[in-house]
């Protein structure tokens, strides 16, 4: 069981000599406030010293798309859907393509009373047609660190995603004549997840994430500092510790280099005992994929 905010404190206090408090959340102890502080800093430094077992996140979702007739005006940014089509949902996070409707447009806003979009360029033809509705940004989780390299998949198909698109790429996918195909690109800008081409259909898609939440609070609530005293981490106790008896000796200009070699050498420790590691082999050989005398049948070989 990991130990508390207050527990994780009265530990460093203890070992650097200091007196030990009996709360520390709104004590106006200096040294307790202090310690408070550089053991956050530990936790906000640590999630970034190595992808922690216990912060990686799977995050999955579906894609959001309407099919709908919608009327344009040949050089109007405004279209009308349907009377009886749902917009109330559609912000700046989706994209129009069908009828009438140039590559590459946003929508600016969407009125779900009147049922009028205003787009981010002008209809190139008047009529009524059908339209696609699509959102290809996604809001990133809120404890988001940074994404997890290969691990985006569009589950829906059993395809990797291909990414991330640098900005070059980008612009040539969402601009040129021959920038779509059955893999979904993407890409992360401002702040969002953002797929190309837009799609038709609710596609289930996923990747991995390393979380910022390296806190808990006494419910379990996530949380990326230490804010009460019955908060705890599910990073290792005792390398906080170590951190923050580092950090105070560093801050008063004491001798570190005792605390160092005690810190460096339990980190070590932590991150190769955090998950596992695959086995190497000096003499590797490719797996066979292929009918061979490890999965041909004793009989059945037909006449």
């Amino acid at each position: 069981m990991s130990l508390t905010m207050l527990q994780l404190v009265q530990q460093t206090a203890s070992e650097l000599n200091l007196a030990v408090p009996v709360s520390v959340a709104g004590n106006p102890n200096q040294d307790v406030q202090q310690i408070l502080a550089l053991m956050n800093g530990s936790g906000y430094e640590l999630l970034k010293e190595y992808d922690w077992q216990a912060l990686q996140v799977q995050y999955r979702f579906y894609t959001q798309a309407i099919t709908t007739n919608a009327t344009t005006v040949n050089g109007s940014t405004t279209l009308t859907v349907d009377s009886g089509t749902d917009i109330s949902g559609v912000t700046t996070q989706w994209q129009i393509t069908g009828f009438n409707i140039n590559q590459d447009t946003y929508v600016v806003s969407a009125n779900n009373t009147t049922k009028q979009i205003v787009m981010s360029q002008m209809a190139n033809g008047t009529g009524t047609g059908s339209i696609v509705l699509a959102q290809t940004a996604y809001d990133l989780p809120n404890d988001f660190e940074t994404i997890t390299d290969r691990t985006q998949w569009d589950k829906t198909k059993r395809w990797e995603m291909l990414g991330p698109e640098d900005a070059q790429q980008w612009q040539w996918l969402k601009s040129g004549y021959i920038s779509t195909g059955p893999r979904i690109r993407w890409r992360i800008l401002d702040n969002q997840f953002q797929i190309w081409p837009p799609m038709n259909t609710n596609e289930y898609l996923g990747w991995e994430y390393r979380s910022k939440g390296w806190a808990r609070s006494a419910t379990g609530a996530i949380k990326n500092s230490f804010t009460a005293d019955t908060d705890t981490t599910v990073l290792d106790d005792r390398i906080m510790v170590l951190s923050t008896k580092l950090k105070y000796f560093q801050i008063k200009s004491f001798d570190t280099s005792a605390l160092t070699a005690d810190y460096n050498r339990y980190l070590s420790v932590a991150k190769a005992n955090d998950k596992g590691s695959p086995n190497l082999s000096f003499a590797p050989y490719p797996s066979k994929v292929l009918i061979g005398y490890a999965n041909i049948p004793d009989t059945g070989y037909g006449s």
